[in-house]
């Protein structure tokens, strides 16, 4: 079916997750995954901090990333509820791909060479659900971030 003329602006912006500490999701997001923290929005609970990819080449502004963090699309929230990076019976978030709380299944990241980037995720020791090698997809991988949320890594494209 066609867009149609009400839907034709419309773009997918974000998707939110909850995280437990925000300085190690922070770091991966950033180190390993090479994302930009293009917001964080404090209020008296809880944080947010958006992240994106930076493909102006490093012309933008910290502002102008700022502003764009709701015009522009593939945006990751990351919401910290403030007390659980130091609650010792914080049992930490549902990751969706398990019960109970079955539902959200995983983000996804394209990179141009996945087995360099495999490497280097196993090389930084970062704990993988499924490896190139394992199953039948051969062709994707699967990371846990620091809450253990999935996150499916993808080359440029995929013949099926």
């Amino acid at each position: 079916m066609p867009r149609t003329a009400e839907t034709e602006g419309f773009k997918f912006n974000h998707t939110m997750i909850r995280v437990k500490d925000p300085k190690v999701s922070l770091k991966f997001y950033t180190e390993v995954l090479g994302m930009d923290l293009i917001s964080e929005q404090p209020f008296e609970s809880f944080t947010l901090y958006f992240l994106a990819y930076d493909h102006s080449g490093g012309k933008l502004s910290d502002e102008e990333k700022k502003q764009s963090r709701f015009s522009r699309e593939g945006v990751l929230e990351l919401t910290h509820n403030h007390g659980t990076e130091s609650d010792p019976n914080f049992q930490g978030y549902a990751n969706g791909n398990s019960d109970p709380g079955r539902g959200f299944g995983h983000i996804a990241i394209t990179v141009p060479d996945i087995e360099k980037a495999c490497a280097r995720f196993e090389q930084l020791g970062v704990p993988f659900k499924k490896k190139l090698t394992d199953g039948k997809m051969r062709n994707i991988a699967f990371i846990l971030d620091p809450d253990g949320y999935w996150i499916e890594v993808v080359p440029g494209r995929i013949d099926f």
